[in-house]
């Protein structure tokens, strides 16, 4: 069977539309957590945060998804950086990107054991786990060891630490690499957005009005 793009593999379609389903329901999923621990302390650190949503998606919109498809594609990175996988809906379209490129790799990070183990299958049943390296743990040590430059960011792990974690790539990242980072509208990511638009910090920025924002900021 042909098909014109990796997006359009039947696999990676079905995937990606199931994922997108389940994520709609992610307000009720959160919901019944609440309900059936009421007497759980409010999650503070980034490891109770991601224990307390292992079952909810958190996803990059469908727009969001073809605009980070089409970056990489026209970028054409050889290694893509992902912070903060989830289930990995994002990861799939920048993998199905890699893949029709025709050279690459993903490498994300997840912090929460359960959606590590769901996404590998995941990203099998697509067809696409060939080009992704998953992290599993704290971002903040898993990517200070890379083995090659960042060509092209997406920042959508908690938004408190998506500053740290630019400052840790920062040495990494040569002239022209593209950092993206999802919802602008949260307040969380402030102190990340007042840093990519200060120009003396070392970017260009602008804001792409795709569902609840996208910051693409190119490094100089």
């Amino acid at each position: 069977m042909t098909f014109t793009h990796t997006l359009a593999d039947p696999r990676v379609e079905t995937t990606l539309s199931r994922m997108f389903a389940n994520a709609e329901r992610d307000d009720a999923t959160e919901a019944r957590t609440r309900a059936e621990h009421p007497r759980a302390a409010e999650p503070k650190t980034p490891q109770e945060l991601a224990d307390a949503a292992a079952e909810i998606y958190m996803p990059i919109s469908a727009a969001g998804g073809q605009l980070l498809y089409s970056l990489v594609r026209a970028v054409r990175p050889a290694t893509v950086v992902e912070f903060g996988m989830s289930f990995g809906i994002s990861t799939l379209h920048l993998a199905a990107a890699v893949r029709d490129n025709g050279a690459g790799r993903v490498i994300t990070t997840e912090l929460s054991k359960a959606k590590v183990a769901a996404a590998r299958r995941t990203f099998a049943e697509a067809g696409l786990d060939d080009v992704i390296t998953v992290l599993e743990g704290d971002a903040l040590q898993t990517l200070g060891n890379l083995d090659a430059p960042a060509d092209l960011v997406l920042l959508d792990g908690w938004k408190d630490l998506c500053l740290p974690v630019l400052r840790l790539l920062e040495p990494q990242l040569a002239p022209g690499t593209l950092v993206v980072a999802d919802d602008v509208n949260l307040g969380s990511l402030l102190p990340y957005l007042e840093y990519v638009r200060t120009p003396a910090n070392g970017y260009q920025s602008v804001t792409f009005p795709v569902e609840d924002g996208m910051e693409i900021s190119c490094r100089l």
